[in-house]
């Protein structure tokens, strides 16, 4: 896949946008002068295990019926789900382990991915939902241990097959890859959990580490809104597997700093029951409205709303 997006990605690295994007706010007093030390990586191949051992746990436990329950993506049921989290560390496997890709991409644009990605998830929903519950748990047995294997053989600081584009990376090394497969097994479970009405997986070993992989996306998601080198947005996300994130403005683009850097313009409070539905899609803007607390530019600290850490 990585080939085909170099026609609309920017050099290994770089985010998604050009100057042209951007309007900088003139400066009165001193900008930003500090270098801005990188955010330390997220490791969570040793997680994997651990994850998707709740998982066959839960769906060992489901009866029949709960199989059938909505989820709050609108498309899917439990078994949907369930069906998707088999078919993708298959396909990620064949890929990213054994570099087997059946087809060409044929992709352009970045709506091209998404209409790609989303022709393959429902392709494998579909064949896959056609099994009983009891094969596909025996499944995803396989599966899962497959991925965790592959997953803890990676060098973390090598590059991966394809870049994070949720996060406007073209190239991303291994650590970001595996981060991001490991969101999207913590928030189909989570789904799916929702739907049955079963204690839902917050606990700081697993949910902070998805938090952190999300918000990684912050520099991209606000790439054509404007601030004054300088300054700088607070994220926090409320409960004990949340934290504090800094979205701060240098001279040309918006850089995730561990520390805040320069003047705030904007503290925006997420509790975390929510956070993981409004990057995923799973929440309307109204609704998480109701419980988003922004101080100072409200504007700028909504903006994150709009952040969405999935590619379809």
């Amino acid at each position: 896949m990585a080939h085909a997006l170099k026609k609309f990605f920017r050099p290994a690295g770089a985010l998604l946008f050009t100057l042209s994007d951007v309007s900088i706010l003139p400066v009165s007093g001193s900008s930003m002068k500090t270098a801005i030390k990188p955010l330390p990586p997220i490791l969570t191949a040793h997680l994997f295990s651990k994850l998707d051992g709740l998982l066959l746990d839960l769906l060992r436990s489901l009866a029949p019926e709960d199989w059938e329950k909505q989820t709050v993506s609108p498309k899917w049921k439990v078994k949907d789900v369930a069906a998707h989290l088999l078919d993708t560390p298959l396909r990620g496997v064949a890929i990213g382990r054994d570099g087997y890709g059946a087809e060409s991409t044929g992709v352009n644009l970045p709506a091209d991915l998404a209409a790609y990605i989303n022709r393959l998830n429902q392709e494998g929903v579909t064949f896959y939902g056609r099994l009983s519950p009891a094969v596909l748990v025996a499944l995803m047995e396989v599966a899962t241990k497959l991925l965790a294997e592959y997953h803890a053989s990676r060098d973390p600081y090598a590059l991966a097959p394809y870049g994070v584009s949720w996060a406007g990376e073209e190239k991303s090394a291994n650590w970001f890859d595996t981060a991001r497969e490991f969101t999207e097994r913590w928030h189909h479970q989570q789904q799916i959990r929702a739907a049955v009405e079963k204690p839902g997986i917050m606990t700081r070993e697993l949910y902070y580490p998805v938090l952190d992989c999300f918000l990684r996306a912050l520099p991209f998601a606000f790439r054509s809104v404007s601030a004054k080198p300088g300054t700088y947005l607070q994220i926090n996300v409320s409960g004990e597997c949340g934290g504090s994130w800094y979205l701060s403005r240098a001279e040309q683009a918006w850089q995730i700093t561990e520390e805040p850097l320069g003047d705030k313009l904007s503290e925006t409070t997420i509790p975390q029951e929510i956070a993981w539905r409004i990057f995923t899609k799973g929440i309307d803007r109204e609704s998480a409205l109701s419980q988003v607390k922004v101080t100072g530019h409200v504007a700028l600290g909504l903006h994150i709303l709009e952040m969405v850490t999935i590619v379809a």
